[in-house]
């Protein structure tokens, strides 16, 4: 089954954009210029991180002057706290986790680059082969899968479960590492199983899982999913450095949007999946800019599905 989506813009548009950005008239641009040239970035190992592992592997980071250490992560949620300790100096996940965080605490959490936008089959809650599940309404009671709970899953799950007249509170979450998910569901440890690209096409190809339900739908469709975050006190001290990330991660994300194979090269080395499932995969939108308008959708279903308790506006969150 062919899974993925293409689209068609210009890869050589990428490279005019960052020779462009390497010679910027004011000189800020130039890798001598930079605050800081060694970098450390954590980022959860999906399709929706595919900009960042493109700009590491096809050089664009090494031509604006950084030198970038990729670490994978579970979730935005479980490396804030490290962030806001200085051990990561952009982190790449789910903007429910960030905002979440945000919210509470007000830790001064900066987007400064747009990650993914949901597409169709690129988030998807898949079953075992063989499962006796086979709507959506056969999910109350069971036990679903998710990378972290009260994450970016969690709410494409909460509004497809609510749009099947199903309470979230009639299900329960089990947080499971999206590299062991498909384990969890062959073990019958899970009944279902939230799995973003590439991990969905690797289960499906791997032990026969199949989707329950495509998560891009309903008030959730086309649904921002995931950005690059740093802390304020790090914009305010690095901002030559994020102005030059920002330049290699825009140049990248051209990339993914218009050429297959540097995704597929991505989740093979950074995902571990096979070359066979990374052929094949839907992929998200990969935007070249922050919208704010689109980023405080999340925001409200937030608040819509109890993960926030009051409003909170978006743009406090752009850096």
């Amino acid at each position: 089954m062919i899974r993925r989506t293409f689209r068609v813009l210009s890869a050589v548009a990428a490279t005019a954009l960052l020779a462009a950005g390497c010679a910027s008239a004011d000189g800020s641009a130039a890798p001598a210029a930079l605050e800081k040239h060694d970098l450390t970035i954590a980022a959860v190992p999906a399709a929706d991180s595919a900009g960042v592992y493109i700009a590491q592997q096809d050089g664009l980071f090494a031509a604006q002057g950084l030198h970038v250490t990729i670490v994978p992560a579970i979730s935005s949620a479980t490396v804030i706290q490290q962030q806001l300790a200085g051990k990561y100096d952009i982190t790449s996940g789910n903007y429910v986790s960030y905002i979440e965080a945000d919210a509470v605490d007000h830790d001064g959490l900066k987007i400064i680059a747009a990650g993914s936008i949901v597409q169709p089959r690129c988030q998807e809650l898949m079953i075992a082969a063989g499962s006796s599940i086979k709507t959506v309404s056969e999910l109350k009671g069971k036990r679903i899968g998710v990378n972290v709970k009260g994450g970016i899953g969690s709410l494409l799950i909460d509004a497809l479960l609510q749009g099947s007249q199903i309470s979230p509170s009639q299900v329960n979450f089990v947080a499971v590492d999206f590299p062991d998910m498909a384990t969890a569901l062959k073990q019958h440890r899970i009944d279902a199983a939230f799995m973003p690209e590439p991990f969905a096409t690797n289960a499906e190809q791997s032990m026969g899982a199949q989707p329950v339900a495509d998560l891009d739908q309903g008030a959730v469709q086309a649904l921002p999913i995931s950005g690059y975050v740093a802390t304020q006190t790090w914009l305010r001290k690095y901002p030559k450095t994020a102005a030059a990330f920002r330049r290699a991660l825009i140049a990248a994300q051209r990339i993914a949007d218009s050429d297959p194979k540097a995704i597929e090269k991505a989740m093979v080395t950074y995902s571990k999946v096979s070359l066979a499932a990374a052929a094949v995969m839907a992929a998200p939108a990969f935007p070249l800019d922050t919208d704010s308008v689109l980023i405080q959708r999340i925001a409200d279903l937030m608040q819509q599905y109890k993960m926030l308790q009051q409003p909170y506006n978006v743009n406090q969150m752009i850096g």
